[in-house]
């Protein structure tokens, strides 16, 4: 297969922060996400094979809880229930799912982390990839060490090599961050599937740039779901709303959604194409002209965030702006 319907699925976020019983808000947005798919499919046809739904579309985000307190709230497990649902959506739909979701981990028990997980037609979790970019909340490269012991440098920039072709996840403002788009393009990554919940605008935004810009110079196709708005917290609903898009190999949207719950930000990828693009000399080629070697030996000579700051358990929220605090003071020299 080297062509085929993708989907940005744009959704309302239902936030748990205040919820009497937020297992049971994450069971209906999993409710919810099944009719849309369902609904999609039937509107788009059988050709859909990729939906990527919105970043924490099943709780929204901490906002002030502990780090304790929101894993027991809104964390899930990587065996639990609720995959299995998700799962079962994906196989029934005949769809590669894309959801993004905290979790828990039984290697860390006093963190969770925040996951993209891509579920296959068969029900198999065929990637799984936990954010390395978050202002607060823990990452894989807060515990590096024990992580790297764990799950490999496979575990932590994984490529999952499908029938659809080879699908990478970024998470959110991660689409700022360069290096990580290159090294999954490096590791063979040609869709970026991007979860996110930002503020949208009918301007082009720091993000909006950023999609076209990783699409561009890595090749890649990039499939970015925001929310189609927020609710449950004291935050203006239509902040994050709208602005799904899908962009292509040379930075081109081909599909963007409006405002609210929308199945307009979708196109056919052609995988063929964006394969002959790759294999074609030439300046535009820019991921075969990727000077590694020199990178490699000038970032190691620069010293900002730092790895393993919760390696000896949880911290308050307040460490994450000290670590920040730091870094800008290593990176500017006035430590």
């Amino acid at each position: 297969m080297t062509a085929f319907t993708a989907l940005a699925l744009q959704m309302e976020t239902r936030a748990v922060n205040g919820a009497a019983d937020p297992r049971a808000e994450i069971r209906a947005a999993i409710g919810r996400i099944g009719e849309q798919v369902r609904g999609s499919k039937a509107w788009l046809g059988p050709g859909l094979r990729l939906v990527v739904l919105p970043e924490y579309v099943l709780t929204g985000f901490p906002l002030g809880e502990s780090l304790a307190e929101w894993r027991d709230k809104a964390a899930l497990d990587p065996g639990g229930p609720e995959y299995a649902e998700l799962a079962e959506i994906a196989s029934r739909h005949e769809v590669f799912l894309c959801v993004n979701a905290y979790e828990r981990d039984e290697h860390f028990p006093e963190l969770y982390f925040q996951a993209t997980v891509i579920l296959a037609p068969d029900g198999a979790a065929v990637l799984r990839y936990r954010r390395l970019h978050s202002m607060f909340s823990p990452s894989p490269y807060d515990v590096w060490e024990r992580y790297l012991d764990v799950y490999g440098i496979d575990g932590v920039l994984p490529v999952a090599r499908t029938e659809l072709g080879n699908l990478a996840a970024i998470a959110s403002e991660e689409i700022l961050m360069p290096e990580l788009a290159r090294a999954l393009a490096l590791r063979g990554a040609e869709i970026f599937c991007h979860p996110t919940s930002e503020a949208s605008s009918p301007m082009l935004t720091p993000k909006a740039v950023a999609r076209r810009a990783r699409a561009a110079e890595n090749l890649a196709y990039v499939v970015s779901a925001n929310s189609g708005g927020l609710s449950g917290i004291a935050i203006p609903g239509d902040s994050t709303n709208g602005g799904s898009e899908l962009v292509d190999p040379q930075g081109r949207v081909l599909a963007q959604a409006g405002a609210g719950e929308s199945l307009v930000a979708a196109a056919e990828l052609d995988l063929a194409a964006l394969r002959r693009l790759r294999l074609r000399p030439g300046m535009g080629n820019l991921l075969s002209r990727v000077k590694t070697g020199l990178w490699a030996e000038e970032y190691a000579r620069h010293d900002v965030e730092r790895p393993g700051g919760l390696s000896g358990g949880a911290r308050d929220r307040s460490w994450f702006r000290t670590r920040q605090a730091e870094a800008i003071e290593r990176l500017h020299g006035t430590e």
